[in-house]
Parts: structure tokens; C-alpha cells; sequence
């Protein structure tokens, strides 16, 4: 992807050995309109450089699911179900508003060969719901819904990331002390890009985390055509798969809080004809639809910004 990324730039510097202040010269010098920031205050983040002001425009994008609070920061992409306009005003940043959806999607991504069930160390009949967020994502509320929904939907199994053997004996813990078979969370490890993807086609229902929600995570299941629940709340974090289910016209699979979040739940995996019915719509929403129509996404993009380097020119 690295690659893919170098061989579409006219020009590609790189700067991780640079100082803030050498690197904020060399984007002044090469006379740079439009800066765009992907990484916020996340690992990595050159604040610093940002705040000396190397470019007119400076924009925040993807990288931190929040508002900067950085007064070198002028706009954030988004969308009006990520960032609604009543709540603009929590941000520092100006809104820059996408028509359809504020994330891009990669249509050129490899998927490997679909596992089986038993590759995946899933039993062979059972409804399979799985959630791949980091597990620190977990709540003790959101745990609790996910073992409610277990108990009230028999045979069924969560499958999880295995990010650690501490947060797998952990969580196993946890569901026992709710009375839930440990055996029913499925740990699946860390896999190569196209494995991971070829994963989703093997589970049911992602369930979503909350208050921060799957981002990429969630992008990454309905391309590859599962079903996402999530649970909505007012921050950026909360809302990222709500927009990107809103951009797939699935509505539906959006709940506002833990009791109707739970319900839906417990209801798709009683009824196999709207998973179908919803596994089918995500085809021609891969095909038809806005969410991944990544040339829609780059003309809507090139329409916002031409006027901000116009100003900044």
C-alpha cells in the first residue's frame, strides 16, 4: 500500500528525520497550500510542526477520531451524521462536509481464499457473532450486552481478536463470571491484510464497540459483506460506523442505546431472511452504492479543497 501510495505522487519527501522546525521549512519552501494531518495527537503525531504554521491551510483527517483542539488546525473532514451540525461547535476545527460519508474506501484491497469454519476454530453450526475492534475498546457495559446476547441466542459464539493472552483469560474470566461457557469466545490472531478480510465471510453479525466505535473495522466488514451493528452516541468516536452505515443506506443497524442495541441482536440472529436480505443489499451497495465509490469520494474531495487553495494561493 506503501508503494501504491509513493507511485501516485508527482513528489514524495520524506521528513521523519527532520526537525519540526526544518520540516515546517521545507513545506513553506515548496510553497504547499493545503496540509492535511492524519494523525491528530495519536503515536507519532508532529503537533509541533503544525503549530508553526508551514501551510495557509492546515486540515485535520482520519487519524484522530476527535477534535484537535489546535488552534494550527483550520478545517476536519466529515460528514453531517459523523459530526452533526448542532455539534460543530464542539469543535475547534471548521467542518469541511463530504456529500455521502467523511471515510475514503481502498477498492483495490487483496482478499485471501475464505477460511472454514474449522479453520477458525468455530463450531460447525451456530450463529457466529464477531466484533475485531482492539479489545481495549471494550466496556464492562458493552461485555455485558455481548454475553447477554450469547445467553439469549443458544448455540451462538463471539469470535474476538486475540490481541494478548492477558485480555483472552481476562475476558474468558469475565464470561464465566456471567455464567457464560468461556468456550463460546472465539480468539482468532493477528493475520496478513488479505487473510484478515477473507475472515469476515465466515462470521454472521459484527458487533460493534461503544463509546468508540470501529473505524477502519467497520469499512473493512462491509466491503467484505457483513452485517454491522453499532451503537450511536454524540462524539466522533461514537458515530463513525453509524456514517458509514447511513452512506449504505442501512439505517437499521444503527441503536442509540444498550437495550435496543441488544434487542436488534439477539432479533438478526433469529431471522435468517433479513440477514440475507442485508447480505444482499451490501453486494450492490459494494457494486452500486456511494460507500465505496472511491472516485465519487476524490471528485467530491477535489470540489472542497480547490477553493481553499484558491484562498490560500
Amino acid at each position: 500500500m506503501r508503494q501504491r501510495v509513493i507511485s501516485a505522487m508527482d513528489h514524495f519527501t520524506k521528513i521523519h528525520t527532520m526537525s519540526d522546525v526544518d520540516a515546517a521549512q521545507l513545506i513553506r519552501r515548496d510553497e504547499i497550500d493545503i496540509l492535511v494531518d492524519l494523525q491528530g495527537q495519536t503515536a507519532g503525531a508532529r503537533a509541533n510542526m503544525l503549530a508553526y504554521r508551514p501551510a495557509p491551510v492546515q486540515i485535520t483527517y482520519l487519524g484522530l477520531p476527535a477534535t484537535t483542539g489546535l488552534p494550527s488546525i483550520d478545517y476536519v473532514i466529515a460528514d453531517k451524521f459523523l459530526i452533526p451540525e448542532n455539534e460543530a461547535l464542539n469543535y475547534s476545527e471548521r467542518p469541511i462536509y463530504m456529500p455521502d460519508v467523511y471515510q475514503v474506501s481502498d477498492r483495490k484491497r487483496n482478499v485471501g481464499p475464505k477460511p472454514g469454519r474449522a479453520d477458525c476454530n468455530l463450531p460447525s453450526e451456530g450463529f457466529v457473532f464477531c466484533t475485531f475492534n482492539n479489545n481495549y475498546k471494550y466496556t464492562p457495559d458493552l461485555f455485558d450486552a455481548w454475553m447477554n446476547i450469547l445467553r439469549r441466542v443458544p448455540g451462538s459464539v463471539l469470535l474476538l481478536l486475540a490481541d494478548n493472552q492477558w485480555s483472552e483469560a481476562n475476558l474468558k474470566k469475565e464470561a464465566k463470571a456471567r455464567k457464560i461457557d468461556p468456550k463460546r469466545l472465539v480468539f482468532g490472531p493477528r493475520l496478513s491484510p488479505e487473510n484478515y478480510l477473507a475472515r469476515y465471510q465466515v462470521a454472521d453479525l459484527f458487533l460493534d464497540s461503544f463509546p468508540f466505535n470501529a473505524g477502519t473495522t467497520a469499512n473493512d466488514a462491509l466491503w467484505m459483506g457483513l452485517p454491522l451493528l453499532t451503537l450511536t452516541g454524540r462524539s466522533f468516536a461514537s458515530r463513525m460506523a453509524g456514517a458509514l452505515l447511513t452512506a449504505a443506506k442501512m439505517e437499521s443497524l444503527i441503536t442509540y442505546n444498550l437495550k435496543d442495541y441488544e434487542e436488534k441482536a439477539v432479533a438478526l440472529a433469529n431471522d435468517s431472511a433479513e440477514m440475507a436480505r442485508l447480505r444482499a443489499h451490501l453486494q450492490t451497495v459494494r457494486s452500486e452504492g456511494v460507500l465505496f465509490d472511491t472516485s465519487r469520494f476524490v471528485r467530491h474531495l477535489e470540489e472542497r479543497l480547490l477553493p481553499l487553495a484558491k484562498l490560500a494561493a
